[in-house]
């Protein structure tokens, strides 16, 4: 381990945290106001729903794969969870409307559960299969729905955006909370581990008596209910759940994951990356608001982040081919 710690990888490692820290001092420079406790929470609360997603496709990017199914898991499972709840009764403190949260993350699980089974067991490439899984998603919640709304207004529930402790939203302190629960599963658990052995090499996790298929498959499912947690935050901050719901989750979710440090390539990064990533995301999103810049100009940068953070953390010596 001491032996790889070179310059190189250390500089590497605390990348982000630096670049995060570069762009506080210059958007506080810009504007005094970007640190305020309002703005902060402004910022807690586009940026948790995003973090989720980035946890759960963490654990993909660790054992080498990628998920593109994030979008349409996000948008059935808040579509299921809208529909189960207002069958129920539509009051979480009443009744059984609380069975639409578990429901929610039971059916997060079953769509990463056919998205890894279809990748696995069809040896189709992770990237297509789940891209075709989120299109299915997508399709699945235009269908439950018709193309309408499904409004939440229960009080109870939208208190998770509502209500406040320390001036911050409850949906902060969850995301808090997933943080931890996904660092618990990274460092502490066997799965854990075993997703850092498949990405660093599946054919030798498999010679050393790994069941590198249901690694993967639990993976995916893992990656699902993480995505069911973001939409049940996503429907708690719009007040409603509907076919769009999961939209634009996909790019900040991956550009977060990679800006991080976190490397596609697979057996690196982890979650405390995620959280660095996702950090430097909101804070340019954010940022750039204040300052008064374009959207397109934004996009740009986070784009321009991507490729960097891409070609800092591949060592292209090792690989023959791009894919």
């Amino acid at each position: 381990m001491t032996s790889s710690a070179t310059p190189y990888h250390l500089a590497w490692q605390w990348a982000p945290a630096i670049v995060l820290a570069a762009l506080l001092a210059f958007f506080t420079a810009v504007n005094p106001n970007f640190l305020s406790v309002a703005n902060l929470a402004r910022m807690s609360i586009s940026a948790t729903p995003a973090l989720l997603v980035a946890l759960g496709v963490t654990f993909i990017i660790i054992m080498g794969s990628i998920d593109l199914s994030m979008e349409g898991v996000v948008s059935t499972t808040a579509v299921v969870f809208g529909w189960l709840f207002l069958a129920l009764g539509g009051h979480l403190a009443e009744g059984w409307a609380w069975v639409a949260l578990p429901a929610a993350i039971a059916a997060g699980a079953v769509f990463g559960y056919i998205n890894g089974l279809i990748h696995i067991r069809l040896s189709i490439p992770s990237f297509m299969s789940s891209l075709a899984m989120g299109f299915v998603g997508t399709g699945i919640a235009i269908l439950m729905t018709g193309g309408e709304q499904i409004r939440i207004e229960d009080d109870v529930f939208r208190a998770l955006l509502l209500k406040r402790w320390w001036n911050f939203p409850l949906m902060a302190y969850v995301g808090v909370a997933a943080v931890l629960l996904a660092w618990f599963i990274q460092r502490k658990t066997v799965l854990g581990r075993n997703f850092y052995a498949v990405g660093g090499g599946e054919h030798l996790a498999h010679a050393s008596g790994l069941n590198v298929y249901r690694v993967r498959l639990l993976g995916f499912m893992l990656a699902g209910m993480f995505y069911a947690a973001a939409a049940l935050l996503a429907t708690a901050r719009l007040g409603m759940a509907e076919a769009n719901t999961g939209s634009n989750y996909m790019f900040v979710s991956i550009t977060s994951v990679v800006v991080g440090g976190t490397t596609l390539l697979g057996g690196s990064g982890g979650v405390w990356n995620t959280v660095a990533g996702v950090l430097i995301v909101n804070v340019i999103s954010n940022g750039m608001v204040v300052a008064g810049l374009p959207r397109y100009l934004q996009d740009g940068v986070l784009g321009l982040l991507v490729i960097i953070a891409v070609v800092l953390s591949t060592d292209r010596k090792s690989i023959s081919f791009v894919k």
